[in-house]
C-alpha cells in the first residue's frame, strides 16, 4: 500500500470478511457499482449473513471464529463490472461483481468501527494498517 495513495474501506458481513482475508475470494458483490479503484481496508462488520450456511464456498469460514468489528486486510480494488454470466465461483448473479487483487492479510485484526457503503478511513486508521503491514515485512 503505496505511503501516499488514496485508500477507502469496505465493511462485509460474515464470513464474506473472512473469506477475503484468509480464503480465495477476490470478488465483493454488490448491488451498486463504484468508479473509485485503488486500496481498500476489509472490514469485517458485527453481522453474519445467515443465507452463508447454504453456500458450499462460505461453510468453511463459519466453522472458525469470525473476528468482527475489525480491519482484516488490504486488498486493490481493481474492477467493477456487472454480473457477466461467470466471473468466479464467489460471483453472485444480478450483483456488481467488485474484482480485488494484490490481497494483504493483516497478522492480527485490527478494531475499528465500520460504516456503510465505500467509505474514507481516518488518518490514523490508515497509518496503523501501514505499520502493521510493514511490521509483518520485518
Amino acid at each position: 500500500m503505496a505511503a501516499h495513495s488514496e485508500v477507502r474501506a469496505l465493511t462485509l458481513w460474515q464470513p464474506w470478511a473472512s473469506a477475503m482475508a484468509y480464503g480465495t475470494k477476490r470478488i465483493e458483490n454488490r448491488r451498486w457499482a463504484t468508479d473509485y479503484r485503488g486500496w481498500v481496508l476489509i472490514h469485517a462488520g458485527l453481522t453474519t449473513d445467515r443465507e452463508a450456511w447454504d453456500l458450499p464456498l462460505a461453510r468453511p469460514f463459519l466453522k472458525r471464529p469470525q473476528p468482527r468489528g475489525a480491519i482484516l486486510a488490504v486488498g486493490r480494488l481493481v474492477d467493477c463490472h456487472e454480473n457477466d454470466g461467470y466471473c468466479t465461483l464467489w460471483s453472485a448473479p444480478g450483483q456488481w461483481h467488485w474484482k480485488f487483487t494484490d490481497l494483504r492479510t493483516l497478522v492480527k485484526p485490527l478494531p475499528w468501527s465500520g460504516a456503510r457503503g465505500l467509505w474514507t478511513p481516518t488518518p490514523q486508521l490508515v497509518a496503523s494498517v501501514r505499520e502493521v503491514i510493514a511490521h509483518a515485512g520485518r
